[in-house]
């Protein structure tokens, strides 16, 4: 079997990990975790959203964080943009990509943004013709590929069908996203599967949940399809506000880990990407909750 020699980890953390935390992170401390990141290696990152701070507070500072990014012309920055209103407060902050996001499951989409799936591609067709229009790439995240909340188990079919109406809007990247982190293998392939029936194997991604402890087992059964691209949070930051018992996105610092031991090339420091989680964690006032954060850090006490 050939897994891929590469892969891509996009961090999450700053944007996806940090939005769901209870008290809110000063700008500054923002913008050091991202500057950490970027120093450990990672290329791609999503940096904040222009989601109405009336619904997400901690992503107010959006505009502070952007300008306060000492960027580098080798990483992507991503925000992440709800309707046609948070694209044009984004442009002006010039981002590499956008991410706007449905999901596979009716009732979540209904609970998360207040619409059908139907409607939320049609309310997001603008925003993907004007950020393509401005040379900006766009990601779609799909929300609950594997289950949800309210609908349990969801099918492919349904990842099949949501992937071909973000696809015929211009999509560029489709993010397979197990939200509630009940996916395991095997399903993982499947829903990864009727997703490269409508985007090339590069713009397909991972993004795994380890509410159940399958995040890693998931990347690895997505590595034998030849997907190369994840995302991931340092030191397990985040959660789902509307899913109950919802844990991190898989760390960074697990995958990366793993990765290494596969031989597969990341371009990341282990040891700098570890120095990032503790850095946040100890702003959040608790130990980091990744595995090889924890063990990396007691290794250096020791």
């Amino acid at each position: 079997m050939s897994l891929p020699s590469q892969v891509t980890l996009c961090d999450v953390g700053p944007r996806d990990g940090l939005q769901n935390e209870k008290q809110t992170v000063a700008t500054e401390h923002k913008v050091e975790l991202i500057q950490r990141l970027q120093e450990a290696g990672i290329r791609r990152l999503e940096a904040t959203s222009f989601v109405s701070p009336k619904w997400v507070p901690q992503m107010g500072d959006n505009v502070e964080v952007m300008r306060g990014i000492a960027r580098r012309p080798d990483v992507a920055y991503a925000v992440l943009v709800p309707n046609a209103k948070g694209l044009e407060a984004a442009l002006p902050l010039k981002p590499d990509e956008i991410v706007v996001f449905t999901a596979a499951s009716e009732a979540f989409t209904q609970k998360n943004i207040n619409c059908s799936i139907a409607e939320s591609i049609e309310r997001f067709a603008p925003v993907v013709a004007e950020a393509k229009a401005r040379g900006i790439k766009v990601r779609a995240a799909l929300s609950c590929a594997l289950g949800c909340p309210y609908e349990g188990e969801i099918h492919p079919d349904q990842v099949d069908r949501v992937a071909a109406q973000l696809k015929a809007i211009g999509v560029d990247h489709l993010g397979v996203s197990d939200t509630i982190g009940v996916g395991t293998p095997r399903r993982v392939q499947a829903a990864l599967e009727r997703a490269l029936k409508h985007f090339p194997l590069a713009e397909v991604s991972g993004h795994y949940h380890d509410t159940y402890g399958q995040a890693l087992a998931n990347v690895y059964a997505s590595l034998e399809l030849g997907v190369a691209t994840f995302d991931a949070s340092v030191g397990g930051l985040g959660g789902c506000p509307y899913a109950k018992g919802a844990t991190g996105n898989v760390a960074t610092e697990d995958v990366v880990f793993m990765l290494n031991g596969l031989g597969i090339e990341t371009g990341v420091d282990i040891e700098a990407l570890v120095d990032a989680a503790a850095f946040i964690s100890k702003v959040l006032g608790r130990p980091p909750v990744s595995r090889v954060a924890r063990a990396l850090l007691a290794k250096r006490q020791a």
